[in-house]
């Protein structure tokens, strides 16, 4: 037994080691689609790549596209078709779709012209450049538009003749079913994938697959992805288990029947008879030891999340009755409070730090449901919230709206309440002569964000996560309560959204509001 678990380990490290190679291997089959020999990488494409790695996307992206038409001038197709590719998904990358879509033309371009010339079949490129237009529909949720590359790949596939090619086919017609909701045709397709690699008893593969599946779809914040392919990757896991464990079942029987038969032609050693069947009563009893024993961890280890949830579920009621017994606090104060004269600076905070403790209070308890949205004029509704600040701002401070004539639909309450709070602290802080911007980007087909950035004195990178955080430390009320950023944030994830800092941004401060439409 310590013999086989030390062979087990010795083989686990050596696949960890191999990990990234079976990775490309086994998900990215086009890697190893053309049949030409391997040609060597130009210094354009060696700058390219340090550039990328080091996500310089600009830079990066003009070399790939230089060692593009530097290997289409030298005749070296393929190496022009994988720098071609790279630079579009750096394009993409950046939602730079049109800029995307001519780099491919042009090279389709240069594959067909060298189709020509030298009278080849070239539909394992076309292949590869009619995937990357996939992946930009893909991003863009243009479900038609991505159909049809998915059924131009399926003829290249046919034309080609390469079933590693039909591989990362049937991948990426997985990825687009699940991407647009499509579960059962999801199913389908990546059942016949997977049935091919079970069937070839390439297990690692297949679960690397699935988790490349889960990793994607967490990236591209796609839940149903995430979930189905879940799913399926635990039904999956079963069934093979059980096949490992029908596989080790017969060789276990191979072995048995082996040694029966040895004992039959030895019958004449009694003892020799006996110690062969002791030792496999031996063995089969260490694989039954080992069994329960994982039936004990896999006991524990339900009983142990069972109780993580029990005290996560109590520790968020124990949260909820802490903000309802604050936000009754404060209720209960306001009618003593509105007896005093609002105009002594300390009644006033003390006014404005309880309406701020019950509007937090009263988000935070908020069920999740759909903000109701109204159309806006976005270049209009920005001009009326600077405004607002315009006799607010220190001498020569200049204030630029950068915000297209086009409508957008918003939540107007939470979102004029956020750019009221940001814009009024940008005149607070910014000094004379300084800067305050607020910037409107269209950031896809459902996906919006208004930016307010000022030149003042910036929030010192140590304490960006903790201004979201309201009573982390105890303030003077009458210089602020620190409760209208945490406000701010809870309104914004109200509106399918979020508030953010910019952290790259250093010379002043730049809020960032991202909302999902």
């Amino acid at each position: 037994m310590p013999v086989c678990i030390s062979f087990y380990v010795m083989q686990k490290k050596n696949f960890m080691n191999k990990k990234f190679i079976f990775l490309f291997l086994s998900m990215f089959f086009c890697c190893v689609l053309v049949n030409a020999q391997e040609e060597q990488k130009s210094e354009l494409q060696q700058r390219a790549e340090t550039e990328d790695a080091k996500n310089n996307i600009a830079n990066a992206r003009s070399l790939f596209i230089r060692a593009f038409d530097d290997y289409v001038g030298k005749g070296q197709i393929n190496s022009a078709v994988g720098c071609g590719t790279r630079a579009t998904a750096l394009y993409y990358k950046e939602n730079n779709y049109k800029e995307g879509f001519e780099l491919l033309r042009r090279v389709d371009q240069a594959i067909s012209a060298e189709e020509r010339k030298n009278n080849a079949n070239m539909s394992a490129l076309h292949y590869l450049v009619t995937k990357e237009r996939l992946q930009m529909y893909i991003k863009m949720r243009s479900t038609a538009r991505a159909l049809d590359q998915i059924n131009t790949m399926e003829s290249q596939v046919q034309t080609a003749n390469d079933d590693n090619l039909m591989n990362d086919l049937l991948y990426n017609k997985a990825i687009y079913y699940y991407t647009f909701g499509q579960t059962t045709q999801g199913d389908a397709v990546f059942k016949e994938m997977a049935s091919k690699l079970t069937a070839q008893k390439e297990y690692d593969k297949i679960d690397e697959i699935y988790q490349t599946l889960i990793t994607n779809g967490k990236k591209s914040n796609n839940a149903n992805l995430v979930a189905q392919t879940y799913s399926n990757y635990v039904v999956w896991k079963d069934s093979v288990n059980a096949m490992k464990l029908a596989d080790e079942t017969g060789i276990l029987k191979n072995q048995i029947a082996e040694n029966e038969a040895i004992i039959a032609e030895k019958d004449s050693s009694l003892g020799t008879r006996q110690l062969i069947i002791a030792g496999l009563l031996v063995l089969a009893g260490a694989l039954a030891a080992a069994l329960v024993v994982g039936i004990i961890v896999l006991l524990r280890y339900i009983l142990l999340t069972r109780k993580q949830k029990k005290a996560i579920k109590l520790s968020e009621d124990n949260n909820a009755l802490k903000a309802k017994f604050i936000s009754n606090i404060s209720a209960q104060l306001d009618p003593t409070l509105e007896k005093l004269d609002s105009r002594i600076p300390e009644v006033q905070a003390l006014l404005d730090f309880s309406q701020h403790i019950q509007t937090l209070s009263r988000l935070e308890n908020m069920a999740d449901t759909t903000a109701e949205l109204e159309d806006v004029q976005v270049n209009q509704f920005c001009e009326e919230m600077v405004g607002e600040i315009r006799n607010k701002v220190k001498p020569g401070v200049e204030i630029v709206v950068n915000a297209p004539k086009m409508s957008a639909k918003i939540h107007r309450e939470y979102l004029s309440h956020i750019l009221r709070h940001l814009l009024h602290n940008a005149a607070e802080y910014t000094p004379e002569a300084g800067h305050i911007w607020l910037d409107y980007k269209k950031r896809g087909a459902h996906m919006q964000q208004f930016v307010v950035t000022d030149t003042g004195c910036g929030i010192p990178e140590e304490k960006i996560d903790d201004v979201f955080k309201p009573f982390l430390e105890i303030k003077d009320l009458c210089a602020g309560d620190g409760l209208g950023l945490p406000i701010c944030k809870e309104m914004a994830k109200k509106m399918n959204g979020d508030l953010e800092i910019d952290p790259k941004y250093t010379k002043g401060t730049r809020f960032v509001i991202t909302l999902h439409v």
